[in-house]
């Protein structure tokens, strides 16, 4: 990979590194886990961030008990503990935009270790926090923050630094790299393929493997406090 590749040192990626060491960890022992991580959070530098726009960063260090609560997650998502994680959220959390909500159903999601679901969590546990409107917290970061003027059923963010842009997917060399940055599918996801057509800002077409991408439609989780306690209040995809 070429380029300057900066350590990304937010609260995610360092809850996750404390949390490799608690894969058979009970759900007792996980808040406490969790805790520690959020003080050694809490006395370190401002972390760089990775190159690109959209890449991941922590801006949830100035919320109130929003760095505890997001290595409370990350813990018990590392643990595939569906008891800790249904424990942040709300009574009420919301789940999809077909009236699916409530922390049975979300145990439900959970419940067999190798549930889709999961892979979904450990990606939002590390692509960062930002500050809502709402006055809450959204996971990933870009989640919160203003997008580009893009059909957001085509927009895609590509997950990496200096991720190589193709002219065909058989095509040797790159034509280019992007690096955490949003583009558009040309023609709709193709699933399964290797790789996925896309244009960039700059009009121009290109072909980026589809692990290096993510829809701005994907997983997203929000969370709120209520009367001081942080709770997922929605964990959805899609629009």
């Amino acid at each position: 990979m070429t380029g300057t590749t900066r350590t990304l040192a937010g609260l995610s990626a360092i809850a996750l590194v404390a949390a490799c060491s608690q894969d058979n960890a009970p759900s007792e022992k996980i808040s406490d886990v969790a805790e520690t991580v959020a003080d050694t959070v809490e006395g370190s530098a401002t972390p760089t961030v990775a190159d690109g726009p959209y890449a991941p960063r922590n801006d949830c260090r100035e919320v109130p008990g929003a760095d505890a609560f997001v290595a409370r997650f990350a813990a018990a998502v590392k643990a595939r503990d569906a008891q800790a994680v249904a424990a942040l959220a709300a009574p009420d959390v919301k789940l999809d935009f077909g009236g699916g909500a409530g922390k049975e159903r979300l145990l439900a999601m959970l419940a067999a270790k190798d549930a889709p679901l999961w892979a979904e969590l450990d990606a939002l546990a590390s692509l960062g926090c930002g500050q809502n409107e709402q006055g809450g917290i959204t996971l990933p970061w870009y989640a919160a923050q203003a997008m580009a003027d893009v059909d957001p059923g085509k927009a895609m963010i590509v997950t990496g630094e200096s991720v190589p842009v193709r002219a065909s997917p058989s095509a040797a060399r790159a034509m280019g790299t992007l690096s955490w940055d949003i583009v558009s599918l040309k023609d709709g996801l193709q699933p399964g393929a290797p790789f996925q057509q896309i244009v960039m800002s700059d009009g121009k077409t290109g072909f980026i493997a589809s692990d290096n991408l993510r829809s701005v439609l994907d997983y997203r989780l929000i969370a709120s406090s209520r009367d001081g306690k942080w709770s997922i209040t929605s964990l959805v995809k899609g629009d």
